[in-house]
This record gives structure tokens, C-alpha cells and sequence, in this order.
């Protein structure tokens, strides 16, 4: 199975990256599954029902989000009638929406989306690490699912790191977001399981992590708060990870970066080119 994961949509600028690239990759890479984290999505914060809307529209199979899931209030609502729409796990009990999700692939396969959160540096939400085994414990990987793919929307690469060895073998690939700077990093573990600590953004990179370079470095400066951040605008760079799985396992075969567009040097993954 082909899966693209998308870092997180920053802005105009990221989601027009996406609409207008993505249908080409999914033709050109024959893809069959693509995910992208979305929490950033509205103007730089949260995602709304017609932002939503036009991602899916797009050839997007699933939308994980993070920290920033709320700040568009109507996601509160809109979530419970977006099926492709995934908030973290660990949000504590109530919440509304859902923190796993089991959706076909473009092929027809089952993939289980989990979106994690990461707690250094973070809100302390309840553990990550407790909080996903009941959903592996009921959708194992080739038992009830052809592949799963996790989202550990963390700060510390440490704290994604370790999710990752401790789901080795067990999921198809887990992938770090939030950051919204790529690393480079990405790798098979030793159980066949594809990682990679940071997948970046889709945005302007020309920028401090997707936002107009002004604000962030005055307040570096001056240690005062003051404008609103803004998203920013220009050419985006769609960034993220290419992976290839096993059909036979479900793991990952073969795993690479995605860098199209903007400031960023280009990567494409080799296999698919």
C-alpha cells in the first residue's frame, strides 16, 4: 500500500498547496492513502467545516489535528458529522469527536487512524502510551486492519521517539508533527514499523513556522506581547513522508521524505519516480 502523510496545513497558503498538487500526486504515485494534519489550517489556527470540506475534496483520506483542535469553535460540532476529521486520543473523556478511526483506503483496504498528543511542554492531557493500547488491542494490524497509521502530535522528539519503539511491529508507521519543521530522520525500525520524528508543514517557509516573520521576532526582541499572529503568505512548500507498505505484514517497506514547491530543497521519494 502507497500512504502520503502531509505535515500540518498552515494557512491559505499551505491549503492551496495542497488542493492544487495533491490530486497529481494521488494520479502520478498511484497512491492509496493520504493523511494530512489539518489543526492549522484556518488562517494558522484550527480548521473550520468548509476548510474541512475542501481538504477531503482534494483526494485526503484523513485529518488528524492536535493542541490547536479547538480554536475554531465550530469544530466542537462539526467534528461529530466529519468522519475523515480525527482529534487526539488522550483528550480526556467527553470530548467531543473521535480519537481513532477505522476508514477505507483508496484501494479498499481498512486503515486505523490514531491521532495522539504528545504531554512535554504540552497541556497535560491523559497518557498517550495507556491511552492507545485499547484501540490496538481491538483493531490489530492484519487481524482487523490492513494497516495503521499513528500521529503523535508532540513538542519532544524524545516523547515521539519512545511511542515509536513502544508501537514497533505493532503499527504501520508512526509519524511526529506539530513542530512544522521536517526532519530527517526517517527510518524502518528494527519491528518493520516506519517513523519519522517530524514531518513539517505545508506552508510558506519563508517564515517562522508558517507565521509572518514580524510579530514572532518582535516579541523575541522585546519580550511584549502585541499583534496577532498572522499566517504566511506566499509560495508553500508541501512537505511530508512517503510510505510503502508490505501488503503481506502491513509494515513498512520502504519510507521517504516529500518536500514540492517554496524555499525547500525538493525531495521526492525514489521509489515512486
Amino acid at each position: 500500500m502507497r500512504i502520503l502523510f502531509l505535515g500540518d496545513i498552515v494557512g491559505r497558503s499551505g491549503r492551496d498547496a495542497v488542493t492544487s498538487r495533491l490530486p497529481g500526486l494521488i494520479r502520478d504515485w498511484k497512491l492509496e492513502f493520504v493523511a494530512i494534519n489539518g489543526e492549522n489550517a484556518a488562517g494558522g489556527f484550527g480548521i473550520t467545516e468548509a476548510i474541512y470540506q475542501e481538504i477531503v475534496d482534494a483526494g485526503v483520506d484523513a485529518i488528524t489535528l492536535g493542541n490547536h483542535a479547538w480554536d475554531q469553535r465550530e469544530a466542537l460540532v462539526f467534528i461529530e458529522r466529519a468522519p475523515k476529521l480525527i482529534r487526539p486520543l488522550n483528550f480526556p473523556m467527553g470530548t467531543p469527536g473521535r480519537g481513532a478511526a477505522l476508514l477505507p483506503a483508496k484501494n479498499g483496504a481498512r486503515v486505523l487512524v490514531i491521532n495522539l498528543m504528545g504531554r512535554i511542554f504540552m497541556d497535560p492531557l491523559d497518557d498517550p502510551f495507556a491511552a492507545i493500547e485499547p484501540e490496538l488491542s481491538a483493531c490489530p494490524l492484519k487481524s482487523q486492519c490492513d494497516a495503521i497509521v499513528v500521529d503523535m502530535h508532540a513538542e519532544a522528539t524524545s516523547e515521539k521517539q519512545s511511542i515509536a519503539y513502544v508501537l514497533d511491529g505493532r503499527v504501520s508507521v508512526v509519524v511526529g508533527s506539530h513542530t512544522h519543521v521536517p526532519t530527517s530522520d526517517e527510518r524502518v525500525l528494527p519491528g518493520g514499523t516506519g517513523y519519522v520524528s517530524d514531518i513539517g508543514m505545508c506552508g510558506n517557509y519563508d517564515s517562522v513556522i508558517g507565521m509572518e516573520k514580524s510579530e514572532p521576532m518582535r516579541r523575541f526582541l522585546t519580550r511584549v506581547p502585541g499583534a496577532r499572529f498572522e499566517a504566511a503568505s506566499g509560495p508553500a512548500t508541501l512537505t511530508g513522508i512517503a510510505v510503502e507498505l508490505e501488503d503481506a505484514t502491513g509494515l513498512t517497506k520502504r519510507i521517504a521524505p516529500v518536500r514540492l514547491g517554496g524555499v525547500l530543497s525538493e525531495a521526492r521519494p525514489p521509489f515512486w519516480t
